[in-house]
């Protein structure tokens, strides 16, 4: 089996992935917070863990991906304390934050759907696992992790010395900053809230063993991770901005929880920005899949423009780049089309010719078994397309390598020619063989007219509507 390598952000260094239980995989992917549309900068991120997800199911692994949905109030500053995010979504639309949280979840659907995201195995919404949420706290406390405040109950970091090791943070340069000044009682500033009481204001509470209120924003992860994949999985992903506070607090409740860490790896994906800047709400810059189909573009378009990326790199988005991986895509697909029209299933394959097509195979996989450099297995794919094996075998090898890719060229069919193009394009060929240039020029004009270009091949010719720029293949 294809040797895989991840850059582990607990260690900073690539690493063989070996799953903790033999052909087993258990990946939680943090997922979105139900307030607000989800643009493609979120979008980057999903695309991307759906390709590591796709590659390890291809290598064999029965793979259990899991992703949390949050739907309940938290708050939105830097840990603790600002504007519950579900309350001020509600506010602005006139609905209640149930109604919200179910308006973006669909919105999110919606969205992966389009890019060919498969669905996690598990969707699991935040306020369906309260209880765990709880439980995990009771666990924490019990083991001495927690304390108590007037704003609820808080983990202590200085029970854990490793607090700042995942994140490499210089804890002596935090500054105290809002939180403290609202609660006073903290030892420390990076200290954060367990579960949250005290908030009158709040409509989304639930009572609790300290209290009415509602789950401290990094508790839902660690307990629906665990629930799902147990106390120790493999994989744990997410965006770069979760590394120093999120993913930190993580790693914290789980060594609170359990004495422990609970994910092997670690790995996080840089961001899409427009013009420079990350793509985000705040900024106002944020861009829906959807949007780009009212422009006119494929969905799979973005997906293929992600693919040109390496996860951990992020990409500037650019309409030219996306304009370019449209023309791309559909290139690909003529090409399909192309093959499917010429192809004949083959009896034997000549021993020079297995040997490219096991090579381009190892290729593939080895690129992106080196923390899935994905734009180098995209380059074996054109290679394959230009390489002299036969048509059966780029097809069959190109819808192999798809089942990671996921762009959907297995659904790719034949388009159809009306006849009568059909009738000037045989004419036209006719005309060339007669060696009477002109009147098969003249004849191609009057393909143009009809919608279509003609480009000859040896022995025929390939019609492309100019809209789409889609090939069909005549001999």
């Amino acid at each position: 089996m294809t040797m895989v390598k991840l850059y582990n952000t607990l260690t900073r260094k690539r690493e063989e992935f070996k799953p903790i239980k033999t052909g087993k995989v258990g990946i939680y992917s943090c997922g979105p917070t139900v307030y607000w549309n989800q643009h493609i900068g979120h979008m980057y991120a999903y695309v991307q863990w759906d390709i590591l997800v796709r590659f390890l199911r291809y290598l064999g692994f029965e793979v259990s991906w899991v992703m949390n949905i949050t739907d309940v109030g938290h708050l939105t500053s830097d840990q603790d304390t600002g504007e519950d995010k579900m309350e001020k979504g509600a506010k602005r639309e006139g609905l209640t934050v149930w109604q919200i949280a179910d308006k973006y979840l669909g919105q999110f659907l919606e969205s992966i759907d389009l890019l060919n995201i498969k669905r996690p195995d598990v969707l699991c919404r935040a306020t369906e696992h309260l209880q765990q949420q709880i439980d995990l706290i009771k666990k924490i406390e019990n083991r001495g992790f927690a304390y108590k405040t007037a704003t609820g109950l808080v983990f202590d970091t200085t029970k854990y010395k490793n607090y700042a090791a995942f994140a490499r943070l210089k804890l002596e340069k935090q500054q105290t900053g809002q939180r403290l000044e609202i609660d006073p009682e903290r030892k420390n500033p990076w200290d954060f809230l367990l579960w949250v009481t005290n908030q009158p204001g709040h409509v989304m509470q639930w009572d609790s063993p300290w209290g009415r209120g509602f789950p401290g924003w990094h508790i839902e992860c660690t307990a629906m991770s665990t629930k799902y994949l147990g106390e120790s999985f493999d994989i744990h992903t997410g965006g770069i901005d979760h590394i120093s506070v999120h993913h930190t607090n993580e790693v914290a409740q789980g060594y609170g929880a359990f004495g422990h860490q609970t994910a092997a790896f670690w790995l996080h994906n840089g961001w899409l920005k427009f013009k420079g800047e990350k793509i985000s709400k705040s900024l106002g810059n944020f861009i829906l899949v959807t949007d780009l189909m009212k422009k006119g573009y494929d969905p799979m378009a973005l997906r293929y423009l992600i693919l040109t990326s390496h996860y951990r790199q992020g990409m500037d988005f650019t309409w030219e780049g996306l304009e370019s991986a449209q023309q791309a895509l559909l290139r690909l697909r003529s090409i399909v089309r192309q093959l499917r029209e010429t192809s004949q299933k083959r009896s034997q394959l000549e021993e020079l010719k297995l040997e490219k097509v096991n090579q381009f195979r190892q290729r593939f996989d080895l690129a992106l078994g080196n923390d899935l450099a994905i734009p180098q297995a995209l380059t074996v794919v054109w290679e394959i397309l230009k390489s002299n094996i036969s048509s059966y075998d780029k097809l069959d090898l190109l819808l192999d390598l798809d089942q990671v890719l996921g762009l959907k060229l297995a659904a790719v069919r034949e388009v159809k020619i009306p006849l009568g193009v059909k009738k000037l394009a045989d004419q036209r060929l006719k005309l060339r063989k007669l060696n009477q240039w002109q009147e098969a020029d003249q004849v191609r004009k009057e393909i143009e007219e009809e919608g279509f270009v003609i480009e000859d091949t040896t022995g025929g010719y390939w019609l492309k509507p100019i809209k789409t720029k889609i090939i069909h293949l005549k001999k």
